[in-house]
């Protein structure tokens, strides 16, 4: 296991060097003038030189590849061009704020998508099963702005059963913040079940069907030993990929959601640093998401490694 795990932390950091690579690539293709987006359009040349001067745009390009690689080991990109102020102020703020909308959609999305996906395979080819699949599959394909429009619209404005944004008043105590994100989270509980719980349905038919739950149900076991001794190990590790690849993505992918409820998350943070060519901040948000999304790829890696020696296995030989 040791062996496995350095070797995972490993391709961990040289993916990382290539995504600063990459980061560093786009930034300087962008047409832009760092100094003239900070000193404005109608600033003498004079004060827009002195800007790229102290910003170190007109350095070589190694030597600002140096910085963005010591920035990334760090973590410390100065200042944002747009706002003014140090990147880790702003940043940090909104990645809380999005780690709270995601481990809240996780919880009320992860364990019923498993429980249901688990359900229509031990029942499968009948109604509950064929419906279950439906759903899911009707609930994958509406996007998450539409679901979080309509939610908005008819729960939050005509019920008005919950708030219509999802950022609570500063110092709101945690019901009144989970009040603020359950239509936002709801709304992705309706994009991500469907193929949580079909996953999880393909693997528990997986293992269902195999060998070792058949010598299992032969040697006269218990249905619920058998489900959770030689089941559920083996049928949740395509469900524990798909959700440690997926946190990753729901840090960054939710600027529909975080427009729509107005909430200030990474995701927005990331946009918007795109949008007015804020290349410290989005070069810091990029960086901090491809971080992110590594560390839960490895935590699902190491889940199943645990969950199936076979795998880790199988990885050190290959």
């Amino acid at each position: 296991m040791g062996r496995y795990v350095l070797r995972r932390l490993v391709l961990s950091v040289v993916t990382l060097f290539l995504l600063v690579t990459i980061v560093f690539l786009i930034v300087n293709v962008f047409p832009a003038d760092p100094g003239r987006q900070i000193a404005g359009p109608f600033a003498p040349q004079e004060q827009v030189d002195a800007f790229n001067e102290r910003l170190g745009t007109n350095d070589p390009l190694l030597d600002q590849y140096g910085r963005l690689v010591r920035s990334a080991a760090t973590f410390d990109y100065g200042e944002s061009f747009q706002l003014r102020q140090p990147v880790s102020e702003l940043l940090w703020p909104a990645l809380g704020r999005s780690a709270k909308l995601v481990a809240y959609g996780l919880v009320l999305t992860v364990p019923v998508a498993i429980l249901a996906g688990m359900f229509a395979a031990r029942r499968r080819n009948t109604f509950a099963d064929r419906s279950i699949v439906t759903l899911g599959v009707a609930s994958s394909s509406i996007p998450e702005f539409v679901s979080g429009v309509t939610l908005q619209y008819l729960v939050g404005v005509k019920l008005g059963w919950f708030e219509a944004l999802a950022l609570a008043p500063r110092g709101s105590n945690l019901i009144t913040e989970l009040k603020h994100l359950t239509l936002p989270a709801l709304a992705l509980v309706v994009v991500y079940f469907g193929y949580i719980a079909r996953m999880t349905r393909a693997g528990t038919i997986n293992a269902l069907d195999s060998d070792y739950t058949r010598t299992a149900v032969m040697k006269g076991l218990p249905n619920r030993r058998v489900m959770r001794s030689h089941v559920m190990r083996n049928a949740l590790q395509p469900t524990v990929s798909v959700v440690g690849t997926q946190i990753g993505y729901l840090f960054s992918g939710l600027i529909g959601l975080e427009l729509i409820f107005n909430y200030p998350g990474l995701g927005r943070l990331i946009y918007n640093a795109a949008t007015s060519k804020d290349f410290p901040m989005l070069s810091a948000g990029v960086i901090l998401v491809g971080i992110i999304y590594m560390i839960c790829t490895l935590l699902a890696d190491l889940i199943i490694a645990w969950m199936n020696p076979r795998a880790r296995l199988e990885a050190v030989h290959t």
